[in-house]
């Protein structure tokens, strides 16, 4: 095994950013990065390194303990003589904040990403200034944990805000602003894979209505100034979240005072409501996707998440619950204390879903089809209500901004939208994090560190989807010597003689969960490395490749050598002219699913012989074999072959997503059924993906057809 060196991030910087990024942010802030005072001077934890790198792993993570869940408040104060004719707040955060004008909710961010480019966004606020004296309140947040979330536990934290009123910057984030912690919110303990706090809320603490222009902030201290930032920001290349109030579909009472809450549907965001009574009365507050037999909500949720949290009432009149970080449920339960007086009230009661803007654009080709619809509904309802400051994976366990299976469910937003402008961005995170490796790393703009070796492969077949497209053209031929510096990082670290790949200390994941990998004859237990010159892996690297060939060749740029070379290697490794199929490795005579499958959707087939007996294998074993990874390039390589028919059966089957619709699915799970997994998301955007197939006017398997 190589020698795996710990990143040192000066030395990186200069190669982070992708060909044609921005060089310069667009606001020059005039404010300063504010904080607390724990952390105005604390050293900067690097907690990037190779994911087989387990001791400096094992450091990140003790380190990062130093500091965790920290809820700070900022106020900053201004005057007005006459109400403008604009005004625009500019802001960001490390972690993320909220931001609120004269006690009303003005915006919050930013989305995730790494100090040396990091977002800020920009809000309209000009409905909520007034005459006279001004208010603007800061919750920001510093989470501290190692996950998919963020970049956090780094002890990097802050705020930083510019007020600009007809051109004139009127408030900006300095030394003159308060500061104080939130002592109302605590930890109701972890969530997923060390994904969120759970927050219990102390209405009665003193910080209570902390955004309100007549709180009493004079027993504040002053914010601290950030000693040596380090951030460089750029405007986010997206807009905002949007947020929706959902009432209940149903509300009922039980006769111990218990409250059940059904809102309709799978949502992500945050539950809302108001209760009052004694001082300290504590209401338990349970919330699940699903509902336990007896018809109570399942707060421990499949995904390894236990939804539990309290509401403490204040004694002083109507309290409001105020959560800050999102879920993702359907079902809430509320449960006042046996004494006391808490009564709450329920037209208060609501859920406030946030998702990214979606505009639907494309059309269902297959609407006439009554099962298909189905499936079509259930997809596009997902990517609406799922689809946040990035696209993620699981709503609840990990929250991760996944390379590999995000590829396919971006796409599939993006073709509903007619909007590619995401897709780009997502490239664009992606590819900066090559200052971790050349290779890349599985989910970006986070602490957490881990590489699935095709990941980085598979964003190859995204080239030619943005080729086609006349706004994106420019933009993929800038990133062209992007992608050729991660072909170079495999082929110069694991190509042997013949060009293959082996030797990988990177994971290769094949098909998720183990199980549905068809019994793939190779030893890929993550954590060590793979010696073995397998099919999986070497399928992906050649097909992309092909598909950096065939984009360089639209755009009449420079192809990258030896793909023809590279294609006999790999039937000469891995076809079995016998069974006329491929084997799983230069080791194994077995022709597994995910051997056959990714082969053939890459273009690799000597012969029409093996292509029909391919086909013939999706007829036997349809979606019974493969699940999470599989299912996308069966569905491409079926729509490019004129496989229509077979390619609806299989949309439309019994076991797939219909599967999920039958057990009262409201979002795609991850997987066939809620039982498909150990522990499977109820709201996972990958399987959502079958929409591109069904988007009339496009055929993903042609634009995606690498022979």
């Amino acid at each position: 095994m190589r020698k795996i060196a710990t990143i040192i991030i000066a030395g990186a910087l200069a190669a982070s950013a992708p060909a044609g990024a921005e060089d310069a942010p667009k606001h020059a802030f005039q404010g300063q990065w504010i904080t607390s005072a724990e952390f105005a001077n604390a050293e900067p934890v690097n907690v990037f390194h190779r994911q087989y790198d387990f001791e400096s792993g094992k450091r990140v993570l003790e380190k990062s303990k130093a500091l965790q869940t920290r809820h700070t408040l900022f106020r900053g104060e201004f005057f007005l003589d006459e109400l403008p004719k604009e005004a625009r707040l500019f802001f960001s955060a490390d972690d993320y904040a909220k931001i609120y004008v004269n006690g009303k909710f003005a915006a919050q961010g930013p989305a995730p990403g790494y100090f040396f480019h990091y977002l800020y966004c920009e809000a309209d606020v000009s409905k909520f200034l007034r005459r006279g004296r001004n208010v603007v309140a800061i919750h920001s947040y510093y989470q501290g944990l190692i996950n998919r979330v963020w970049v956090s536990g780094d002890m990097r934290s802050g705020a930083i805000c510019d007020l600009v009123c007809d051109g004139k910057t009127v408030l900006k984030t300095g030394a003159s602003w308060k500061c104080a912690p939130h002592s109302g919110i605590s930890s109701a303990g972890k969530a997923g894979y060390d994904t969120q706090f759970l927050e219990n809320y102390d209405a009665g603490a003193p910080e209570a209505g902390f955004e309100q222009p007549g709180f009493d902030d004079s027993k504040w201290r002053s914010a601290s100034l950030l000693k040596n930032p380090q951030y460089k920001l750029f405007p986010s290349p997206l807009p905002p979240l949007e947020f929706e109030e959902v009432a209940p579909a149903e509300i009922r009472r039980d006769g111990k005072g218990k409250i059940f809450i059904d809102f309709g549907a799978m949502y992500v965001g945050y539950f809302s409501m108001s209760a009052e009574g004694e001082k300290s009365d504590k209401i338990e507050l349970r919330f699940g996707q699903e509902l336990n037999p007896d018809g109570s909500v399942r707060h421990k949720l499949r995904a390894n998440c236990d939804y539990r949290e309290h509401f403490t009432l204040s004694g002083n009149g109507r309290d409001e619950l105020r959560q800050f970080d999102y879920k993702s449920f359907r079902y809430a339960e509320i449960i006042p204390p046996e004494s006391g007086t808490a009564e709450v009230d329920e037209s208060s009661i609501k859920l406030i879903a946030r998702h990214m803007p979606f505009r639907i654009a494309a059309k269902n080709r297959y609407e006439n089809d009554a099962r298909a619809r189905k499936v079509w509904d259930l997809c596009v309802r997902t990517l609406r209500y799922g689809a946040q400051e990035q696209i993620q994976d699981c709503m609840e366990r990990e929250k991760g901004y996944y390379l590999g299976d995000g590829c396919y469910s971006m796409l599939a937003w993006c073709l509903l939208n007619g909007d590619f402008a995401p897709m780009r961005k997502f490239i664009d995170d992606f590819l900066r994090t090559s200052f971790i490796n050349g290779g890349l790393v599985t989910c970006a703009n986070c602490s957490f560190m881990q590489e699935i070796a095709e990941y980085p492969l598979m964003m190859f077949v995204l080239l030619p989807v943005l080729e086609e497209r006349g706004d994106s053209r420019e933009f993929v031929r800038e990133r062209l010597g992007d992608f050729r510096k991660i072909l170079d990082f495999y082929r110069e670290n694991y190509a042997g003689d013949d060009g293959l790949l082996s030797n990988l200390d990177k994971w290769c994941v094949v098909e998720w969960p183990s199980q549905w990998r068809d019994g793939y004859d190779v030893d890929i237990k993550e954590g060590e490395v793979c010696a073995t010159k397998h099919n999986v892996i070497n399928a992906w690297y050649v097909g992309a490749v092909r598909a950096f060939n065939k984009t360089a060749r639209r755009l009449g740029e420079r192809e990258y050598g030896g793909e023809a070379k590279l294609a006999e290697a790999f039937r000469n490794a891995f076809y079995d002219p016998r069974k006329k199929l491929f084997k799983d490795s230069v080791e194994s005579g077995r022709t597994s699913y995910p051997s056959n499958i990714y082969a053939w959707f890459l273009g690799l087939c000597p012969n029409e012989e093996c292509r029909a007996e391919i086909i013939k294998m999706i007829r036997k074993k349809r979606l019974n074999k493969g699940m999470l990874f599989i299912s996308f390039p069966l569905l491409a390589g079926l729509q490019r072959d004129g496989e229509e028919e077979l390619m609806l059966s299989l949309i439309t089957d019994e076991n797939t997503w219909m599967r999920m619709i039958s057990e009262g699915a409201t979002t795609t799970f991850e997987g066939w059924s809620k039982d498909a997994k150990w522990n499977t998301s109820l709201f996972h955007l990958t399987l959502s993906s079958c929409a591109a197939f069904m988007v009339e006017g496009y055929n993903v398997g042609k634009v995606m057809d690498m022979r």
